[in-house]
């Protein structure tokens, strides 16, 4: 008997070591750590959030230059040197000749696209000098003289649609739907880092519920073991107290590896080195708030990002149908110019008698027979414009379903912080009672064990409850797009096209 009652005894100093060891020994310094300071981390190095960005900054890349395509081109061609010596027959006088050509040229051109009707407008000179001979039959033929073509072109399609105009349309919906997608993953990150940042201080608050936990199984193990050397209480009392003891330190190293586990949960998602360490402070002050459900309702549905994302999808099906209706399209293009061009052997002396160069070309495209293939491809996005618009509706559904459930678990979550804080409060107070009997010797070892077991139980109920709180208004805010604490609408990113309060 006295050789069990060693074991146990020196089973209980290992585990108090071992405790010490892990609880006291030195570790690289803790900073602490705000929820706000968290969120400014994740917005430089969580993964899903770099990526959004990076998205929005490559379409906002891609609308800056479809608007700079919109603005006036300027282009230079040279032709420095151009020489070619060949025998060629003449078709109109049935003879052979050798033709000698030494040139060179540029040509400078401004093109000015027209959004309004798809157009283009072009000034363009060409300026060149040559230098050609012709031998016909022994005869000796020569030219050397500069020349320039000035002109204005207009190109213009007719009976078609704005294709450069949707083009821009198309890519501005693109740029403010990964404006959405971006604005988006901040909240779905913001939701994510405030459960695991909540976890974290959950695992802290679980963990120094335990440390009190032990604190007092230790002081009852004290009590237990000086009236078994007072032979007040029989010796089956200290070995239960002793298993209490040794529950008690394990469950402290328990709740310290569950407190680094979501900790390194935490610094993934944060985008932080896994060595370094921290602890969360937050102040849960929870004042449980009356939300109006219809307030709540109509601020999702006039503020969810997710619906103006099925307003562009229904808006883009509809530049797709034009798209469609385009193929084997009866239309035409029209190019008008009208300008100058001047010759001659001396520069200053090109324009004396100049030339006037009008242009006039019209041209029609006439589909005649596709078997069908307009009208299937017609009938195909009329079916996508129909999903397009269901998808609206059922989102709006969706968000209004979500608000309500969220609500209602926020009324639940009301009544159930009072109870839990009665709860502790009568935990306690049963507590300090039987703790009392305890020392008198009216309870045994298991006895208060379960006391202390179900006031830590209370304690952490209660610490939980006013987390869940903290979430689902945190759940409500994002789904309403609105600050029931704060009283004032949230915009969740700013400075891009498409925000709204």
């Amino acid at each position: 008997m006295e050789i069990k009652r060693f074991k146990k005894i020196g089973l209980v100093c290992l585990l108090a070591l071992w405790s010490a060891s892990l609880l006291f020994s030195p570790a690289s310094a803790q900073s602490p750590m705000t929820i706000e300071q968290a969120l400014d981390i994740a917005e430089e190095n969580n993964p899903d959030l770099k990526a959004a960005k990076l998205n929005l900054e490559r379409y906002q890349y891609n609308l800056l230059a479809q608007q700079a395509s919109l603005k006036s081109r300027f282009s230079l061609d040279l032709n420095p040197v151009n020489y070619s010596k060949s025998r060629r027959f003449d078709n109109r006088l049935s003879q052979w000749y050798t033709n000698e050509t030494f040139n060179t040229s540029g040509t400078f051109m401004v093109s000015q696209p027209i959004l309004m009707t798809d157009g283009e407008i072009s000034l363009i000179n060409t300026f060149g000098w040559q230098d050609n001979k012709s031998i016909v039959e022994g005869m000796r033929n020569q030219n050397k003289a500069f020349s320039n073509d000035l002109y204005l072109r207009l190109n213009q399609p007719i009976f078609t649609y704005n294709r450069r105009k949707m083009e821009l349309q198309e890519i501005e919906f693109d740029y403010e739907n990964a404006g959405i997608r971006y604005a988006l993953q901040r909240l779905n990150t913001e939701r994510s880092i405030t459960n695991q940042f909540y976890s974290v201080y959950m695992a802290q608050n679980n963990l120094a519920i335990s440390k009190e936990e032990l604190e007092n199984t230790k002081q009852s193990y004290e009590i237990i073991r000086n009236k078994v050397e007072a032979d007040l209480a029989a010796r089956e009392e200290l070995y239960q107290a002793e298993l209490n003891l040794a529950n008690a330190q394990s469950a402290v190293q328990e709740r310290i590896v569950a407190l680094e586990n979501a900790k390194d949960q935490l610094k993934q998602t944060l985008g932080m080195d896994l060595d370094e360490d921290f602890d969360v402070t937050v102040e849960i002050d929870v004042s449980p708030l009356a939300i109006d459900l219809l307030q709540a309702v109509q601020s999702g549905l006039n503020s969810r990002m997710e619906i103006r994302q099925r307003e562009i999808d229904i808006e883009l099906a509809e530049l797709q149908m034009i798209r469609t209706k385009s193929l084997n399209e009866f239309r035409g293009d029209i190019s008008l110019s009208v300008g100058i061009i001047g010759d001659h052997e001396r520069f200053g002396s090109m324009y004396d008698n100049p030339t006037q160069n009008p242009r006039v070309a019209i041209s029609f495209a006439i589909p005649i027979f596709d078997w069908g293939e307009k009208k299937a491809r017609v009938n195909a996005q009329k079916v996508a414009q129909t999903i397009a618009k269901l998808e609206q509706e059922n989102q709006q559904i969706d968000i209004e379903l979500d608000v309500r459930q969220t609500w209602r678990r926020l009324e639940n979550l009301r009544s159930q912080i009072d109870i839990a804080e009665k709860s502790v409060r009568n935990a306690q107070l049963t507590y300090d009672l039987n703790l009392t009997r305890y020392r008198e010797g009216d309870l045994t070892g298991m006895e208060i064990n379960q006391y202390q077991t179900q006031l830590s139980n209370r304690k952490i109920a209660y610490a939980q409850a006013l987390i869940n709180y903290k979430i689902e208004l945190l759940n409500l805010k994002i789904l309403t797009l609105y600050d029931f604490e704060k009283e004032e609408p949230i915009v969740p990113i700013r400075g891009w096209k498409g925000t709204s309060n």
